[in-house]
């Protein structure tokens, strides 16, 4: 740990991860300054609902190589004043206006803060009157909710985009650009610690196939990734192609086919990729979908699939095909195959403690997962915490790489919730004279709950796909016995 005592904490991102980090290092009562940068306009990240439609695609070659959020260039003088920039920055939101909750409200709250208990008609109408999902905006509410108590919404700089940060001997010197509506203030402010909680589901995936660019510059508009979807009135009456087997191509092919929107079938790529482990493949066995193999290419409006079939006429394409992880803004850490390497038990960069990550993880208890991260984060700063050695924190990693391999699962805690869970909180050890925030014991009821949600959503997936079946089949007969 740096021998110079921690006394001005920066904090990237005012998302759940940030909110829950603002807590924690104040409860340490350890820091003059903690500020926080947030380039939305209020806190709440993923979950904030945006109220303009999102852009057309656009540079598909980049989200396809994984090179679409390059660091913008920062004026030679600081402070400074520029033109506006127009390179995206992917902070579109990923919420469409009757998104709930697809994991259990006990397994997202933190662990001093429930969740409210408030459930939507539509929900209810779809789990009953019990239903443990919860409406989107009720997960926004709660985390300004968060930021907002305790003064806590002084510490925050909205519309500020972190543009680089780096370390000059002891500080750290963070560039920023605050937004503004024809010009852009860029200054520099120093730190003696940065907490990253920007999160890692913003700059969307997009494979690379032929003809795809093609189509899109014909038809803006008729490709876009499943962050861009804004519920399904925009697909009335389409033929829609969507790509992806894992929850959000699950979720918009089941909408879209479920409410007959779409022109039926809704087609599906899903054939010969992996399903979602949490919730698996029965949402893409409604009936009016039709499951295929890989897209080979496209030319004009029509999908050749790798098997030899095609898909005529296609309207739209949507891609539920994840996400790239980026850090423009520091450009000494590296990111590799979706996981952020020389990182100690996901939160302390091993090469300098003095910068931290809280959700550097991937799905799964995460918001619960990323108090235990902040907590640890903030008594580290704190100076109440003894970290192992360089080697041991090295070979934590090298021992994880073994187990888990170099890619995505690295970062998966899932199934070892509770040994992840319990390491932290003895690593962070309990506060001390009143000071820092209190990390419970592992419960399992909190895994049981997660699952649970699990099961109930592919349950009433198997429900509602039977119920589609049986009408299916009452409409096929009765056109056979009018024909009779």
């Amino acid at each position: 740990m740096s021998s110079v005592p921690i006394r001005r904490v920066a904090v990237i991102g005012a998302g759940p991860a940030g909110a829950i980090a603002i807590d924690a290092l104040a409860q340490e009562k350890a820091f003059d300054i903690i500020r926080v940068f947030e380039r939305r306009e209020g806190p709440g990240g993923c979950w904030i609902g945006d109220t303009t439609r999102p852009p057309a695609v656009s540079n598909l070659c980049a989200l396809a190589d994984r090179t679409s959020d390059p660091p913008l260039p920062i004026p030679e003088k600081l402070p400074a004043q520029t033109e506006k920039s127009d390179q995206p920055r992917f902070t579109e939101s990923s919420v469409y206006p009757y998104l709930e909750t697809n994991v259990e409200a006990l397994a997202m709250e933190f662990s001093q803060e429930p969740f409210p208990d408030q459930k939507s008609d539509r929900s209810i109408a779809i789990h009953g009157p019990e239903t443990p999902f919860r409406y989107w905006e009720l997960v926004r509410q709660y985390i300004k909710g968060l930021v907002e108590r305790r003064g806590y919404e002084d510490f925050v700089s909205y519309n500020t985009t972190v543009e680089k940060v780096e370390k000059m001997g002891t500080e750290w010197k963070v560039t920023l650009r605050k937004e503004g509506h024809k010009t852009d203030y860029w200054w520099v402010e120093w730190f003696d610690a940065v907490v990253v909680a920007s999160g890692h589901y913003w700059v969307p995936y997009i494979p690379a196939i032929e003809g795809l660019a093609e189509m899109e510059k014909l038809r803006p508009g008729s490709v876009i990734h499943s962050k861009h979807f804004r519920g399904r009135d925009l697909y009335k009456d389409k033929r829609v192609v969507v790509v992806g087997a894992s929850v959000s191509a699950a979720d918009i092919a089941f909408d879209l086919s479920h409410n007959k929107t779409a022109k039926a079938p809704v087609h599906t790529i899903t054939i010969g990729r992996n399903a979602n482990g949490y919730f698996g493949d029965e949402a893409f066995k409604h009936p009016r979908i039709h499951q295929h193999p890989s897209i080979k290419r496209i030319e004009g409006r029509t999908v050749y699939l790798i098997d030899g079939g095609s898909i005529p006429d296609v309207d739209h394409i949507i891609f539920g095909t994840g996400y790239t992880w980026t850090m423009p803004f520091l450009p000494q850490v590296e990111i590799r195959n979706s996981r952020v390497p020389e990182l100690y038990q996901h939160v302390v960069w091993r090469k300098d403690p003095t910068l931290l990550f809280v959700g550097a993880v991937a799905a799964g208890l995460t918001f619960k997962i990323f108090e235990w991260q902040a907590v640890l984060a903030a008594r580290i700063l704190a100076g109440r915490v003894t970290l192992p050695s360089v080697e041991e924190m090295r070979e934590w990693e090298t021992q994880r790489i073994k187990a888990r391999g170099d890619g995505p699962k690295f970062s998966l805690v899932f199934p070892d919730f509770e040994d992840y869970f319990e390491g932290i909180r003895k690593l962070a050890g309990e506060p001390q004279d009143g000071k820092g925030r209190k990390l419970p014991k592992f419960q399992r009821e909190w895994v049981r709950s997660f699952m649970e949600g699990h099961e109930r959503r592919k349950q009433m997936w198997k429900r509602l796909n039977a119920q589609a079946r049986e009408e299916e089949n009452k409409v096929t007969n009765g056109n056979i016995r009018s024909r009779l």
